[in-house]
């Protein structure tokens, strides 16, 4: 098996965009033996603050006009959760039990809220999801996985989210080049770097 890491918060959704392209080509590859272990980036813990919905909202429009409009179907800032951390909760628990339930439950968070634009800041969102993947709701545990992810990415480096890793070599966003012009935000894809993540992970 080969693991890849990647560094993210649920509500990103740079983060989004990066993780579906990655998975999209593993599965364009026929390589169920490559797995994500998305670990936990909390923003609101790295930035003092929580995510703004406005903020996630202006991103979303942006990167679905610019390089990704198949994706966001329907999003709604208006579900945006006031914390992704009940969320990591269920992520940290679903990989305590194995790393493909691990990697069904970050992707089926990340569907439900940017997809589906449903709550995942809701317990009963949370409970659905667990029951889909099927794992159980986290215990009082788990925030200290929560925890510990994001310390190891501190003492590992990581810039943001996302932040990919295979063993010692990482690339940040390696899927888009991001800028601010004119407080515009201006996005575009980075095939090469992307290739090179993609590549790389492929040859393994």
């Amino acid at each position: 098996m080969t693991v890849v890491e990647v560094f993210a918060d649920i509500g990103c959704p740079f983060a989004h965009v990066g993780i579906n392209r990655l998975v999209q080509r593993r599965d364009e590859a026929n390589r169920p033996d490559i797995v994500l272990h998305v670990r936990a980036w909390p923003l609101e813990w790295t930035n003092g603050t929580p995510l703004l919905p406005a903020l996630i909202a202006e991103e979303v429009d942006e990167l679905r006009e610019q390089v990704a409009p198949d994706l966001f179907a329907h999003f709604d800032p208006a579900q945006f959760p006031a914390t992704t951390l009940p969320a990591f909760d269920l992520v940290a628990a679903a990989y305590a039990v194995g790393p493909q339930k691990g990697e069904r439950a970050s992707l089926a968070l990340r569907h439900a809220l940017f997809e589906q634009g449903r709550p995942i800041g809701d317990r009963g969102v949370i409970e659905a999801v667990a029951a889909e993947v099927g794992v159980a709701m986290p215990d009082e545990g788990a925030r200290a996985l929560v925890l510990a992810d994001w310390q190891d990415g501190q003492a590992r480096g990581v810039i943001g989210s996302p932040h990919f890793f295979l063993g010692a070599d990482g690339w940040f966003c390696p899927s888009l080049q991001i800028k601010r012009v004119q407080d515009h935000l201006v996005i575009h894809t980075d095939p090469d770097a992307f290739e090179a993540l993609v590549d790389r992970i492929l040859s393994t």
